[in-house]
């Protein structure tokens, strides 16, 4: 192996390590401030993005994990009255998705603490770092 090989394998090494202990965090601020978790998070935060509903196939998609996962993660938040299912008219098979006004207020309260949150965790970074290590990822995404 050559220097650089070892630099790259090191740097993956540093950037697992960050992304670990930013998503511990940010599990740890969500159970102790909103008793949840980052996968409710995760998909409250999805069907905010797409308002209208999307299905479980799209959703397990978005998120990148099973059918059976989302199934799951949505089961407890419908249980909870922050999403509703709906069958679609054109397939009885499909089912959609979507945030009740309660999910969306939620939500609303959740991402504001998840962003300070965030912010707080990447506080040490000047805007010009933040720049320069968003650039690079772009970078390293596309190749």
């Amino acid at each position: 192996m050559s220097e650089l090989s070892k630099r790259r394998l090191k740097l993956w090494i540093r950037l697992l390590g960050v992304t670990r202990s930013a998503e511990n965090a940010l599990r740890e601020y969500l159970r102790l401030t909103h008793d949840t978790t980052l996968p409710r998070f995760d998909v409250l935060a999805a069907l905010y993005r797409r308002r209208d509903g999307i299905t479980m196939t799209e959703l397990s998609r978005m998120l990148l994990v099973s059918n059976g996962n989302a199934t799951a993660v949505v089961d407890r938040l419908e249980k909870d009255g922050l999403v509703a299912r709906r069958s679609s008219d054109t397939d009885r098979r499909t089912v959609y998705v979507a945030l009740t006004p309660d999910g969306l207020t939620r939500f609303e309260t959740y991402a504001k603490g998840h962003e300070a949150e965030v912010d707080r965790l990447f506080g040490g970074l000047t805007e010009a770092e933040i720049d320069l290590l968003t650039d690079i990822l772009k970078r390293m995404g596309k190749s």
